[in-house]
């Protein structure tokens, strides 16, 4: 064997052993098909991990916006304003995220209790960033969320907008938490150092992904 070959052998060898660098990278996310029996087992699995939810009758436009397999939550733990309808696919991840992330992190950064979390919406029939042209966004399938602040019990009101690159590490601590943890639960996460067009919130859907920034 030449030594050209040995070389080789060996590399293959010591990358079979010690396998790769980088960790996989997770699986490419496509929305399910929805289903009448998919969304009943959504539903009854939000209700069994203690969320208050309302079925909601499938909506279809004429300009291609929908909300269907949707609920409205009535009570996830902490209650979240401006809510509509959330297609019950994003609303499961999305009870999760507030019951099990954002009060965890509110007491290891902040020390205290989240009562109220303001949002920008849910459903809303337009284009992506709002900007004519641009193909329908996942609001206009009621399969988002924006996420623009957090009310503390003590008081206190952090805010995407002002906390993200705020004086306070904390804050950021906290925000920067939640963003990481959403990562982990939602196809598409998307915040300040997303563009400027999220430097006020937290986009969460459940489209094509996975995509974190």
């Amino acid at each position: 064997m030449s030594v050209r070959a040995c070389v080789l052998l060996l590399c293959l060898i010591l990358a079979a052993c010690v396998g790769p660098s980088r960790k996989p990278a997770r699986s490419r996310w496509t929305p399910p098909v929805e289903t009448p029996e998919r969304f009943r087992a959504c539903v009854a699995a939000m209700r069994a991990e203690g969320s208050q939810v309302d079925a909601l009758p499938d909506r279809r436009f004429d300009n291609g916006c929908s909300a269907t397999s949707s609920v409205k939550l009535v009570a996830i733990g902490i209650p979240v304003t401006n809510l509509g309808a959330v297609k019950c696919g994003l609303a499961l991840p999305f009870a999760r995220w507030v019951r099990n992330d954002v009060q965890g992190q509110a007491a290891r950064w902040l020390g205290g209790y989240v009562t109220k979390i303001e949002s920008f919406g849910s459903f809303a029939c337009r284009p992506v960033n709002n900007q004519a042209g641009n193909r329908l966004s996942e609001h206009g399938r009621a399969n988002a969320i924006d996420i623009a602040a957090f009310v503390l019990k003590d008081g206190r009101r952090i805010t995407v907008k002002q906390g993200w690159n705020g004086g306070d590490e904390r804050v950021r601590g906290f925000l920067r938490s939640l963003h990481k943890a959403a990562c982990g639960r939602f196809a598409v996460v998307l915040g300040p150092d997303a563009n400027a067009l999220h430097a006020d919130h937290f986009h969460f859907d459940m489209g094509n992904g996975p995509y974190c920034r």
